[in-house]
């Protein structure tokens, strides 16, 4: 039978969580993490519920539009969990030094180098590293809510493909970026919070990431579907790639750690999707020929020199893929798409419930809501809870981000239902 641990602070409820004890209530994230958090306007409209300082909120995530949580948003909402995040954002500028922007009518702030432009359709471009002067990487529709990636990609020629072009963002840390960590590193834990980092560098192959948006010139193979081919018709070509950023990988590991030591709970490792609605990208035997090596030796690395928890990333029907994400040393899953094939929240506890923290399921983001009533959303949040929470291992969170245009009222049910359901224990 397994403990309860009856400390109450958030830290500590973290910690319980995350070695599969159970804790004295559910922990929440929202935030915490770039697959975890709130699209900005979302962000704004529970500001307004809360009754909360008007004011504009921070986009620190261009790319899915992310709003940042403030303190006494954070407050009012009962979260357990703050997020450390890397210097520069997907966009390759640093989420600093604020100026006004609008969107859909909603007055944000966003970073210094958030530079935009129209296209002749009315669509929205940003730039690399916010240099206008260069093809922009991004580009958000008219009346969107977040940017998609533009490929740029050059023309292939097989004679000439270099591993190191697909290898240009994944560099040795700076100094700069090592000292943005250390100091919101510090920030985070003063919260008295659990604290999960987002480092970046351990993405191997992550979608989002391929077509190299912080890139002014991207070289290398940029298109998402010639990617997808590479990683079938040219695996050497791949593994090459891979190896190079492992090593890479670990080496800024090592100094992250020499500087901020184990003053953080989980490490963001890798948001690579392996899972369709219904399928998968690839077979079990090509995720272990593939992929497993190098999560294998990052994970490895991670329990053998410190005390972090390994956060997976991955939507859709990844079940099968869960032994072989076990096997290669990830503790944590997410975000536990229960409505994709196979993704049964029963069965995910019962056979991998021992194992694996699951970080999100909580509530689903595509049909119940943003279109469903508070009273069916409630009913979710607390059955979700129910099957997730038994002995500990579940951090509550929505399944990936909460959407624009969901319904405050629905947003404050899930909340109210997640606290009413921690009140009921």
């Amino acid at each position: 039978m397994t403990a309860t641990i009856e400390k109450t602070g958030s830290l500590e409820r973290i910690i319980a969580t995350l070695n599969h004890t159970q804790p004295d209530r559910i922990p929440i994230d929202f935030g915490g993490t770039p697959t975890t958090g709130m699209h900005v306007s979302c962000v704004a409209a529970l500001r307004d519920y809360y009754g909360l300082e008007k004011r504009p909120v921070r986009v620190h995530e261009p790319f899915q539009m992310l709003g940042l949580l403030d303190e006494d948003l954070i407050e009012a909402m009962r979260l357990d969990v703050v997020g450390v995040f890397a210097r520069n954002t997907m966009f390759g500028f640093p989420a600093d030094e604020w100026k006004p922007w609008r969107l859909n009518g909603l007055d944000v702030q966003v970073a210094r180098d958030f530079n935009t432009s129209m296209d002749s359709d009315g669509g929205t471009l940003i730039y690399p590293e916010g240099d206008t002067t260069v093809a922009p990487s991004g580009r958000m529709p008219s009346g969107g809510h977040f940017f998609d990636c533009i490929v740029r990609q050059d023309p292939i020629d097989e004679e000439r493909l270099n591993p190191e072009d697909n290898l240009e963002e994944y560099g040795l840390i700076s100094q700069a970026d090592l000292d943005h960590i250390v100091r919101a590193t510090h920030a985070a834990a003063l919260t008295g919070r659990g604290v999960i980092a987002t480092f970046g560098g351990t993405a191997f192959g992550d979608i989002a990431l391929v077509p190299g948006p912080s890139l002014k010139h991207p070289r290398g193979i940029r298109d998402v579907a010639e990617w997808y081919i590479s990683t079938r018709s040219r695996q050497d070509y791949t593994h090459k790639v891979f190896e190079r950023q492992c090593e890479t990988a670990i080496l800024n590991l090592e100094k992250i750690h020499a500087a901020i030591g184990n003053s953080i709970q989980a490490a963001f490792i890798c948001g690579t999707d392996f899972g369709t609605q219904t399928s998968a990208f690839c077979s079990v035997k090509t995720f272990n020929d593939l992929y497993f090596p190098y999560y294998k030796q990052v994970n490895d690395w991670v329990h053998k020199h410190t005390q972090w928890k390994t956060f997976k990333h991955s939507c859709g029907a990844i079940f099968k893929f869960l032994p072989s994400l076990v096997e290669a040393g990830f503790d944590i899953l997410n975000p536990v798409q229960c409505s994709a094939t196979g993704m049964d929240p029963r069965q995910l506890k019962s056979e991998f419930g021992d194992r694996l923290v699951f970080w999100g399921g909580g509530v689903d983001t595509q049909r119940v809501l943003p279109f469903g009533t508070p009273a069916e959303v409630r009913e979710q949040v607390m059955q979700r809870c129910e099957v997730f929470s038994m002995n500990g291992g579940f951090v509550f969170n929505t399944v990936h981000n909460v959407q624009a245009a969901t319904p405050v009222e629905n947003i404050v049910a899930m909340l109210d239902a997640v606290h009413e359901f921690n009140g009921a224990r």
